[in-house]
């Protein structure tokens, strides 16, 4: 499949002693091929009952190209929790914490009840996922389904734990001796 070829042959770099992979999907560089984009679309869609989902929700900034794609493909509208402040009535912020970063996100759009798809193109430390979580609690949404595209280290395994939440990907790997490995 293109996702896992891509994959494999994507760039990485090292920061520390991290060691990072540069993907269409989950940095939008060095080109997203529209290819791409269906296929994951499609396997998302395969994974999700979408008769029972009001709307896709999804973090800035790479889950965009994924959730317009979907919402194109599936007619269900998207909401994207920004990482700045609006000050719609009824914003709720919420703390996020990730391997790389602290800040604010900000969701809009949700009304109590809504059935929620939750997407986002990688889980790897769980930090973007719980914040979603959490501002859709607060927002009284029924969490349907959530998928991120690929997964790497303990993020799904920490969330799932302490969310209770069930998260499918759509691919595994690590980055090892500057190759990225499907596991």
């Amino acid at each position: 499949m293109l996702l896992e070829e891509t994959l494999k042959s994507c760039p990485t770099v090292k920061r520390g002693d991290y060691e990072y992979f540069i993907h269409p999907i989950s940095d939008g560089v060095p080109i997203v091929n529209p290819k791409l984009l269906r296929e994951v679309a499609t396997r998302i869609i395969k994974e999700v009952d979408f008769e029972n989902i009001d709307k896709i929700v999804t973090a800035e900034a790479m889950g965009i190209p994924l959730v317009t794609t979907l919402s194109l493909y599936t007619d269900v509208p998207y909401v994207i929790m920004r990482k700045r402040e609006y000050k719609l009535k009824g914003e709720i912020p919420v703390h996020q914490e990730t391997g790389y970063s602290k800040g604010q996100l900000y969701l809009n759009g949700i009304e109590k009840g809504d059935r929620v798809l939750i997407v986002d193109d990688v889980i790897s430390t769980g930090g973007t996922m719980i914040a979603i979580i959490n501002a859709l609690k607060k927002a009284g949404a029924e969490i349907k389904d959530i998928v991120c595209v690929i997964e790497r280290g303990e993020g799904k395994k920490i969330v799932e734990e302490k969310t209770g939440y069930k998260i499918k990907t759509l691919v595994k790997l690590d980055v090892k001796d500057g190759k990225v490995v499907i596991l």
